[in-house]
């Protein structure tokens, strides 16, 4: 079962010759999830395989042209390729009023409906659900209102250990019960614990994106364990006093964060143009925090499965 991250944009501010603004693109069991959009973000899904018409929904962390200008002529792109399914767009207000305004001028005659979904970025809320997974905000400290995204796996139903089926000769109702994590009574009087007769057959993977933000000890707790990790990490520690001023986080405070909450993985992206070279800055976060990777455009990130 699917849980990857496809980065389509990794720069801050504007786009560069070889780097495009903010977009994730996250298939969870081949469900297919936007985490900001911003300039040119449809070119990008095309150009790395993945077809606009699956997009479930659109999750904007912020009202920051660089995450958001490429909402609009993805929306219309939709319409050319004639969708037909509603598509949801999470964010924050004024969010709402903007996609109307492009509307009432544009399009004004599109062949499917998008709901706007408003999320208050100063609230850890589950937002979004399906039978398998949840989507949370993360309130973040970025100079307007802003808020990550954590997404998380549902547990997974027990299962029976095989063995005890046929050493106890349990019957469909009495597995489901065990599966249901309710403990079995056999006819003799006899008590199988569910802890001891079942096992989760995987753990819930988890993926959280933080960007834009200063270094928040909140967000540390929030997103603690997860499997994979994405930070914005927009300056070097040379340049914390332009960090502080500009709502933003340095390489080495995105590093931070990963190793206070215990992740597993940490991706740092958003990164200032100024850095034409961006190893100083996995190089200051592999210094504090080893498992660091660049978020590399074009690349996917695989969540595996794993068992206890």
């Amino acid at each position: 079962m699917s849980f990857r991250i496809t980065v389509l944009g990794s720069s801050s501010a504007k786009p560069t010759p070889n780097k495009h603004t903010s977009a994730h693109a996250l298939n969870v069991r081949e469900q297919f999830y936007l985490v900001d959009c911003g300039e040119d973000t449809q070119r990008q899904l095309v150009r790395y395989g993945i077809n606009p018409l699956k997009i479930n929904a659109v999750f904007i962390s912020h009202l920051h042209g660089d995450h958001l200008y490429g909402l609009f002529p993805l929306i219309s792109t939709m319409g050319l390729y004639d969708r037909r399914t509603p598509l949801r767009v999470f964010g924050p207000k004024p969010l709402d009023e903007i996609l109307q305004c492009h509307f009432r001028y544009f399009d004004n005659a599109l062949p499917y409906e998008v709901q706007f979904c408003e999320v208050n970025t100063r609230a850890e809320k589950t937002i979004f659900e399906t039978s398998f997974m949840t989507v949370s905000t993360i309130p973040l400290r970025h100079r307007v209102p802003c808020c990550g995204y954590l997404f998380r796996e549902k547990e997974p139903p027990l299962n029976i250990r095989k063995e005890t089926i046929a050493d106890y000769g349990l019957g469909i109702a009495q597995i489901a019960a065990a599966k249901r994590g309710e403990d079995i009574v056999l006819e003799n009087g006899t008590v199988l614990p569910a802890a001891e007769i079942t096992y989760r057959p995987y753990r819930p993977r988890a993926y959280a994106y933080c960007s834009d933000t200063q270094y928040s000890a909140r967000v540390a707790r929030i997103v603690s364990g997860v499997d994979l990790l994405y930070h914005e990490a927009t300056y070097s520690a040379s340049d914390k006093a332009l960090a502080v001023s500009r709502g933003h986080s340095t390489a080495q405070q995105a590093a931070k964060v990963a190793a206070m909450a215990g992740v597993g993985r940490l991706l740092i992206g958003h990164f200032s143009s100024r850095y034409k070279d961006e190893s100083v800055l996995l190089d200051e976060a592999r210094a504090l925090f080893p498992a660091t990777d660049i978020a590399v455009e074009g690349c996917s990130y695989d969540i595996p499965k794993r068992t206890e």
